[in-house]
């Protein structure tokens, strides 16, 4: 059987057959083509690649891939006593990550928190025995590879007890976020993705249409992600590229949304600007 395509860049699937021509991801005002053009391998159960795996507390895994594939995000699995959940699948399914995986025990999920960091959920899901790839409704039309295995959801899910994905809209109108509520020791916490992106401070976070191409949100996208995780008990966040706020996680949130929206609604001025004349 044919493998199926992985786009180089983005890094999600694409079905086997004829090489696709244009990669519906990248060519979207909010990712990138290369300067080199599109780019395209086949997905490959036997590929060698070094993936460093570490829990960065109890019930969470972390999985990052050397060399990076497509936009680099990390990989988690969340641990519960009724299956495990993968969060952020790469576009990789080789023995150094699929075996680590089976170890952990049955797979009961396999979700991102929007289109960009799909990776190879499809082919990931028959090599975990067939877990359902979860994929928000309004992104429906971003499915790079339709398979049956992909259920479709709106709101909010709640995939275990205790954990929940919940739609924040923003970046995609279906960008969302897992809750743990048992993580950070009771505590709760969040994996975002870059529907929240954890500043380099490690204290705040932002909220963009496009982190490439640096396209803002409007604050009324802004103040909708808020809302919808206000609802949620969190104390700590799990961006996709290895930036945590450690505590206190929900008040950076509130605070990082008045700010943003501060600045692009001109309501903040830097202290050192002249004053209009």
């Amino acid at each position: 059987m044919t493998a199926a395509w992985i786009c180089v860049t983005c890094g999600n699937e694409y079905p086997p057959g004829p090489t696709p021509v244009a990669c519906l991801i990248c060519i979207d005002e909010r990712q990138y083509v290369p300067a080199e053009g599109q780019r395209w391998a086949q997905l490959d159960p036997g590929e060698t690649r070094s993936v460093t795996v570490r829990t960065p507390e109890p019930g969470l895994s972390e999985f990052a891939m050397d060399p990076a594939v497509g936009i680099g995000q990390r990989t988690f699995l969340v641990h519960t006593s009724v299956g495990n959940i993968l969060w952020e699948p790469p576009g990789f399914i080789g023995p150094a990550l699929v075996e680590p995986l089976r170890a952990a025990g049955p797979v009961c999920a396999i979700v991102s928190s929007h289109p960009h960091l799909i990776g190879a959920s499809v082919s990931l899901s028959r090599m975990l025995g067939g877990a359902p790839v979860y994929v928000n409704e309004f992104d429906r039309r971003w499915v790079t590879r339709p398979d049956p295995v992909i259920a479709f959801w709106r709101e909010t899910l709640d995939l275990t007890p205790g954990v929940r994905l919940r739609r924040c809209g923003g970046h995609f109108p279906g960008s969302c976020v897992l809750h743990v509520a048992a993580g950070a020791d009771g505590r709760g916490l969040l994996l975002t993705g870059d529907t929240m992106m954890v500043g380099a401070d490690r204290a705040s976070v932002s909220f963009m249409r496009s982190y490439p191409n640096l396209i803002p949100l409007s604050p009324r996208l802004v103040r909708e992600i808020v809302g919808a995780v206000e609802p949620l008990a969190f104390d700590r966040i799990y961006g996709a590229f290895g930036d945590v706020i450690d505590s206190g996680a929900s008040l950076a949130v509130r605070a990082s949304a008045e700010r943003y929206i501060g600045w692009v609604t001109d309501q903040i001025r830097d202290p050192d600007e002249p004053e209009p004349s």
